[in-house]
């Protein structure tokens, strides 16, 4: 067992399925921020919010899913080591546009870029609200940070721009994930392509749609 893992099967493995994982919970987080569109008093996202900080979430899921983005990005940076060290440098010049997409060949990048933003959106929220607890008002916390004039518009640019990275991420990361499961052949592989790309579409575009409403009509 231990020889598979550490193997390169096993590592892609162990990627994809924490990479499912993080898909699933940026689903659940989409729709927890959605509140924040909905409720212009702040209650339901408040609710929401306070629930994320019960004990069993916060002892309990929090670790498993930092677990799950240490581990991703562990196996990410060990996998792209070994694929530039195995790749043969004649193969460095070739162009590759015509057999694979942008954000398949920049996945690395991309990652990276990702993991700005999300120690940006870590360092604005999470902490004060989960780690410093003097937030009392989530809500508020939040809409202050995209209303406050010329700041605010930068932090929604700034997001808007997370949020752009993060799609390109997922319409690679959403199926390559599956077919490295083993679910995936020449249909399903057009199919979960397909899939890929709506479900970026839509985690992306309602991490656009947030701060821009919040900025524009809070």
């Amino acid at each position: 067992m231990s020889s598979f893992l550490s193997s390169s099967i096993g590592k892609k493995l162990i990627m994809s399925l924490s990479g499912l994982f993080l898909v699933l919970f940026l689903l659940v987080h989409l729709i927890l921020n959605s509140f924040l569109m909905f409720d212009s008093t702040g209650e339901l996202f408040n609710a929401g919010a306070h629930f994320m900080a019960m004990p069993v979430i916060r002892f309990g899921l929090q670790p498993v899913l930092f677990g799950g983005f240490i581990v991703h990005i562990i196996y990410a940076i060990i996998l792209t080591l070994q694929n530039q060290k195995a790749r043969p440098q004649k193969y460095a010049s070739q162009n590759l546009s015509n057999s694979s997409t942008w954000s398949s060949r920049n996945m690395f990048v991309l990652g990276g870029l990702v993991l700005v933003f999300i120690a940006m959106h870590l360092m604005h929220f999470f902490v004060p609200i989960q780690i410093q607890g003097n937030v009392h008002d989530d809500y508020q916390l939040v809409k202050n940070l995209f209303t406050n004039g010329s700041t605010g518009l930068v932090y929604t640019g700034l997001y808007v721009v997370g949020a752009i990275l993060l799609g390109l991420h997922l319409a690679h990361g959403f199926w390559s994930a599956f077919q490295s499961i083993g679910m995936s052949n020449i249909i399903w592989r057009a199919r979960l392509e397909k899939a890929g790309y709506i479900y970026a579409i839509i985690i992306s575009g309602g991490f656009i749609i947030i701060p821009l409403y919040l900025h524009f009509f809070a």
